[in-house]
């Protein structure tokens, strides 16, 4: 249950964070701008955590031996992710981006999971999970309807 809660606690910081943000891409007239300072913020947050907890140093032997695209393509996806969404908050809603935005976590995890993709445990797709979807698409449709999304 602690983690069930924990996960609404993320989603509604990522709703809050990403709102708060795209308007300060609106009021620099810079989405782009938005998400290199929340990165860049989120980043001493981060750092800040780090160096607080009695986590041990990675040492450079540990390092090198991670992939390089573990380094730099997460990176590139989360600019993405992050960036169009302060780019559409403004131009469609929080909520009804958040909808499609979550259809899109799903969707794509779903395959990460049927496919075992970066060393998860592979959990095929079963008739269950589709039905699951297609509910999911059946109440986006309903969030969506009016707005020109659906």
């Amino acid at each position: 249950m602690m983690y069930v809660l924990l996960a609404c606690i993320a989603g509604a910081a990522i709703a809050f964070q990403a709102s708060m943000n795209a308007q300060l891409g609106v009021l620099l007239k810079s989405p782009i701008l938005a998400t290199t300072t929340a990165f860049f913020v989120s980043g001493c947050y981060a750092m800040v955590v780090y160096l607080s907890t009695e986590r041990p140093v990675i040492d450079l032997q540990t390092a090198a031996k991670v992939p390089w695209y573990l380094w730099t393509v997460g990176g590139l996806f989360s600019v993405i992710g992050v960036g169009l969404s302060y780019y559409l908050i403004p131009k469609m809603g929080i909520g009804n981006l958040m909808s499609l935005v979550l259809t899109g976590q799903l969707l794509m995890a779903m395959m990460i999971n049927h496919f075992g993709w970066f060393h998860t445990e592979p959990l095929p797709i079963t008739t269950t999970k589709v039905l699951g979807i297609l509910a999911l698409l059946v109440g986006i449709y309903l969030v969506n309807k009016g707005k020109g999304y659906a």
